[in-house]
């Protein structure tokens, strides 16, 4: 076991290069940037001494509970990447937090965000889901997000609706790739809802597929950039408005053009004559 302490950072070599004649706990004082990726970490202790830490790097380790983080008001950037964290949770504190990282956790709601109203990016691809276990979203967590995010990547955590996202309406890149999304109609009511939307990723899912799936998204999505990571060039995308646009125009002129039904009048009721014989 090994768990992240100030004791820790008085051994590692790399910081005591830095402290450059300070003491240690004027040094923990100035620190920014705490860097312990791939250190078999799986507690984080009292760090509260380090009130000036912007960065820290946490990934690549054993960590089971986000803890331990509330005197990080100044904290901007958290990578715990590839962990054992099944729950996101205790980061209301951190409000100035602008990327988070949480790939490759064991996490299965994505909720506890509601205080981050300074989050931009948010990272969630490949959580080690039980068999059939798919990601959900805590609506309230993504309402809290819907003015602040603009980054989300969820892939390959088995998610087949993504309708619930669509209040992210700032959001500018979105990956999704290798889930379950199988309707191209689900999507477009979605991303009708994100008009920042310039980079789009869903390459591996059912619905890519679809007939016309890349043209109707392009159409949909005016300001896309990247489409599954093949760039979108100007001529592409006014070629497939012009086309959409033309073949819309020849859909309503049928629907101007179609004939009048027409039926047989009588004036039995009206003219006050009796009907004539075999009309009754």
């Amino acid at each position: 076991m090994v768990r992240l302490t100030v004791d820790l950072i008085a051994k590692s070599k790399k910081h005591l290069k830095k402290k450059r004649g300070l003491s240690f706990p004027e040094y923990l004082k100035t620190l920014t940037h705490l860097h312990f990726s791939s250190k078999n970490i799986d507690d984080i202790g009292d760090l509260s001494m380090c009130r000036s830490l912007t960065v820290l790097y946490l990934y690549d380790n054993q960590i089971t509970c986000i803890c331990n983080l509330g005197f990080a008001s100044n904290l901007t950037h958290l990578y715990m990447q590839n962990n054992n964290i099944p729950r996101i949770d205790n980061l209301y504190s951190l409000q100035k937090l602008s990327k988070l990282y949480l790939g490759g956790n064991r996490i299965t709601v994505v909720e506890g965000l509601e205080e981050l109203h300074e989050l931009k990016e948010l990272h969630l691809e490949n959580q080690r889901l039980a068999p059939g276990e798919k990601l959900h979203f805590d609506p309230r967590t993504l309402h809290s997000l819907a003015d602040c995010l603009h980054t989300l990547n969820i892939n390959n955590n088995n998610v087949d609706d993504i309708s619930a996202l669509s209040v992210l309406k700032e959001l500018q890149h979105f990956s999704a790739a290798d889930n379950k999304l199988l309707s191209i109609e689900e999507l477009e009511n979605v991303f009708g809802f994100w008009p920042q939307l310039l980079l789009l990723d869903l390459s591996g899912n059912p619905v890519c597929k679809k007939p016309k799936y890349r043209d109707r998204l392009i159409t949909l999505c005016t300001g896309l950039e990247v489409l599954d990571e093949k760039d979108i060039n100007d001529l592409t995308r006014q070629f497939l408005i012009n086309w959409k646009a033309s073949k819309e125009k020849k859909r309503n002129n049928r629907m101007l053009l179609r004939p009048l039904i027409a039926y047989p009048l009588t004036n039995d009721l009206n003219t006050g004559q009796d009907p004539l014989p075999g009309h009754i």
